[in-house]
């Protein structure tokens, strides 16, 4: 075996796995990365406050949604160049990472995999090119992650579902225009629904003073009252 190929810290010969594609991205990626990310980083995590400017280039990057279907604003690319993407950016920070890993599983995934058609063309377009931010409510104040014990309720209403209840450490949740959350119906079920900022009853106080992901933008989902059109709702 060479010495050119220690030389380049691929131990394992983890890039004869990847496509000549695959490695184009990855190194795109990370020069932005490198060039963008880097040099600013230590300072916004010192203030704990979020680059909300690399949002821009996060989307020019392909970072958001990038395996979602080019129908949708996607690039159409497999999950291991999203995994390569995101492990770039988590070079630079991991609450960079977050906006973004947020932003596509959690958000644009599930819209594309269970939202109507509608849905999709409304959102996802806008979501992948960074012009709305998306945040994902599932942790409960008194529960954390257990969906089992999960407060936060829809109760049917006829042409909409009345949403109250509250979620905390959202990624995103200070800028999110939606938030793809998590309630229980009547009949004690979980469904997911997609709530607009905007909204009368909706608020997302922000998070201060963690100790760690500080350059990430973290904060609350209030619903109080929440009356959310069935036509916006995740089915």
């Amino acid at each position: 075996m060479s010495k050119d190929r220690f030389q380049g810290h691929d131990y394992y010969l983890l890039d004869d796995l990847l496509t000549d594609e695959q490695k184009l991205i990855r190194d795109s990626v990370r020069a932005w990365v490198k060039q963008e990310v880097s040099p600013i980083i230590e300072g916004y995590a010192q203030r704990a406050e979020f680059p909300k400017h690399l949002l821009k280039g996060l989307a020019d990057i392909g970072a958001f949604g990038p395996y979602i279907p080019t129908k949708y604003g996607g690039q159409g690319l497999d999950q291991i160049t999203y995994g390569l993407i995101m492990q770039e950016i988590e070079r630079g920070d991991s609450g960079i990472r977050s906006t973004a890993s947020v932003q596509s599983s959690l958000v644009m995934y599930p819209i594309y995999k269970y939202g109507s058609e509608e849905q999709r063309m409304k959102y996802l377009p806008k979501l992948a090119t960074g012009e709305m931010m998306g945040c994902f409510g599932l942790t409960e104040p008194d529960s954390g992650s257990d969906p089992s014990s999960m407060i936060t309720n829809i109760k049917d209403k006829g042409d909409h579902y009345l949403l109250n209840g509250a979620k905390m450490w959202i990624s995103n949740a200070p800028f999110a225009d939606i938030a793809v959350v998590w309630a229980k119906n009547e009949e004690g079920k979980i469904k997911g629904i997609i709530v607009e900022r905007g909204m009368e009853g909706f608020t997302t106080p922000e998070t201060h003073d963690k100790w760690s992901l500080r350059a990430s933008a973290t904060g609350e989902l209030v619903f109080d009252n929440v009356k959310v059109p069935k036509r916006k709702s995740s089915s």
